[in-house]
């Protein structure tokens, strides 16, 4: 129930508001946060060491911005657009993504920044499923999540 009210706040804030882009959402987030277990990448984030594709131009910076919030946000990029748009100084403070209202907007936000809404009216979750990871890793998980939702919702 911690994200409850979150979830729902983060949906109505960036128009995730039918059926489809619930569903695609929820299971989304649902897989990138182990079912609502983990709001922080438990990989140390030394992989992200030098991604300058992630802003990630500083020594640390792979480690300091590592995934957060319920959909994984990686990269100092991503974190100076998310606090620049929702005013949240994520940026000094990473942490603050782990908090339960941020986790759940930080993933609205990457959502509609990358025009989720439509791919998820289109029903093209293959499409939604490579924008959040980069490819089709857990799909099967994110399927059956996604198809769980649609039944519930």
């Amino acid at each position: 129930m911690l994200f409850l009210d979150p979830l729902n706040a983060a949906m109505a804030e960036f128009e995730i508001n039918n059926r489809l882009r619930q569903a695609a959402f929820l299971a989304q987030v649902g897989h990138e946060s182990g079912q609502l277990r983990y709001v922080k990448e438990l990989a140390s984030g030394e992989a992200y060491e030098g991604r300058i594709d992630l802003g990630n131009s500083e020594p640390g910076d792979g480690v300091r911005y590592k995934g957060r919030g319920l959909i994984q946000l990686t990269g100092k990029a991503n974190y100076v657009a998310l606090m620049m748009l929702l005013n949240i100084d994520c940026v000094a403070h990473p942490e603050l993504l782990e908090t339960p209202k941020n986790a759940c907007r930080s993933a609205g936000w990457f959502w509609q920044r990358n025009g989720l809404n439509a791919l998820a009216d289109e029903g093209d979750f293959l499409k939604i499923t490579r924008r959040i990871n980069g490819g089709t890793n857990g799909l099967a998980d994110r399927q059956a999540l996604y198809h769980k939702a649609l039944e519930v919702l």
